[in-house]
């Protein structure tokens, strides 16, 4: 399965750097999409702050929306649902203090890991792992797609 963050997720509805990239993987996907409660959220988010920075516009964004939630309501993508174990450990990760994640970035990998699936991100942030995670992870720097297995000796940096 491959998770996808909402970095990896918004170029697919809006014309992006990578949205060519993007639109062919979910297009040719031989494994199931998954995405969970927190994309849905940050999804709003982002279209919330396009259109206060006037970077798009309150039509454009509605569009956007809309075509993204018909994709979930017809299934194209699996919905997960954040629960009191992806909280402890994204929780977990960031009281360790060896990785710079964010909170949501926390979060994101945590159900990733959880639910056995690769994270596809375009998200800098995400580039360094923490260690002994031990699952591959996707990701989309320089509108590729990169795949490596995280070493348990350290971070890797893609």
């Amino acid at each position: 399965m491959l998770y996808f963050d909402t970095s990896a997720l918004m170029p697919y509805y809006r014309p992006e750097p990578l949205s060519a990239e993007i639109q062919a993987l979910l297009i040719q996907a031989q494994e199931q999409v998954v995405i969970s409660r927190l994309v849905e959220v940050e999804f709003a988010s982002v279209l919330a702050r396009l259109v206060r920075m006037g970077d798009l516009d309150a039509r454009s964004a509605g569009v956007i929306q809309t075509a993204f939630s018909q994709d979930i309501a017809r299934n194209c993508y699996r919905v997960l649902e954040l629960a009191s174990v992806h909280f402890k450990q994204a929780r977990d990760w960031l009281l360790e203090r060896k990785a710079p994640l964010r909170t949501l970035d926390a979060l994101h990998l945590a159900v990733a890991q959880i639910s056995d699936t690769r994270l596809v991100t375009s998200d800098v942030g995400l580039r360094v792992q923490p260690r002994n995670m031990g699952w591959l992870w996707s990701s989309l720097p320089a509108m590729l797609l990169q795949e490596s297995k995280i070493r348990s000796s350290g971070f890797v940096d893609q």
